[in-house]
């Protein structure tokens, strides 16, 4: 995609080839053109980049602004074209599981839980079994655990596997969500170092698949299965 920005502050051909460098440096930027005398910039973009991440590129004398889009429409089209396999995941997920309780007497919200659970676990554990190496080196880059043990990205795959199936039988409900809750709680310390840090890594929730970057759409989905197996399993107990 390309948009035109309204830059003023540049006085002379040397300013437009400073922010036409500065410009060409973010991320996911493929091409720059700086107009001094019309006081613009067109930048093309393999993918809508945020106007203060553009304005942080530049020396604070130079002022960029949008002219030919709506910022704020093409940050939460953005938002949803990076975040839409997940999103469309959770979307079939809950699908499922509604079809399922639709066919019960009453909702019964214990089960949809599990049931929920137990595709999230399968779906997320196959797209890390497609590239189990390449989700283990990408995971070890955040995760308190796998930093320290390697061979722990391995395991988190199997052991998501492993849940998803317990989850499908409800076997030994108990030790089921008591596992998923030290699991998850572990995993989303590194999670949230990323976030606060506001390190611009890939998240390894979906494997080598997808490149989703960490962000507080990955700490809502380790909460919420931190959340449904705690409510579980004090159910239990």
């Amino acid at each position: 995609m390309t948009h035109t920005y309204q830059l003023n502050g540049m006085t002379c051909s040397s300013c437009e080839d400073k922010v036409k460098k500065a410009l060409e440096l973010v991320d996911n930027v493929t091409h720059v053109s700086v107009s001094k005398e019309a006081n613009t910039a067109t930048v093309s973009m393999e993918k809508h980049i945020p106007l203060s991440e553009l304005q942080n590129a530049l020396d604070s004398k130079y002022q960029i602004s949008a002219i030919d889009h709506n910022e704020t429409v093409e940050q939460t089209r953005s938002w949803f074209e990076t975040y839409k396999p997940i999103l469309l995941i959770f979307f079939y997920i809950s699908l499922v599981t509604g079809l399922i309780q639709f066919t019960n007497h009453h909702f019964d919200y214990m089960q949809a839980m599990q049931h929920f659970m137990a595709g999230f676990f399968l779906v997320f554990s196959f797209f890390k079994m497609l590239n189990l190496k390449g989700f283990a080196e990408s995971y070890m880059m955040y995760d308190v655990l796998a930093r320290k043990i390697p061979v722990w990205g391995y395991l988190y795959a199997f052991i998501e596997l492993g849940l998803g199936i317990s989850y499908l039988l409800n076997f030994n409900p108990i030790f089921t969500n008591a596992v998923t809750f030290i699991v998850m709680s572990i995993s989303i310390i590194g999670v949230l170092q990323s976030v606060l840090n506001k390190q611009k890594i890939q998240c390894a929730c979906l494997g080598a698949v997808f490149n989703l970057p960490m962000s507080t759409v990955t700490i809502i989905e380790d909460g919420l299965m931190i959340t449904m197996s705690l409510i579980m399993l004090l159910t239990f107990l």
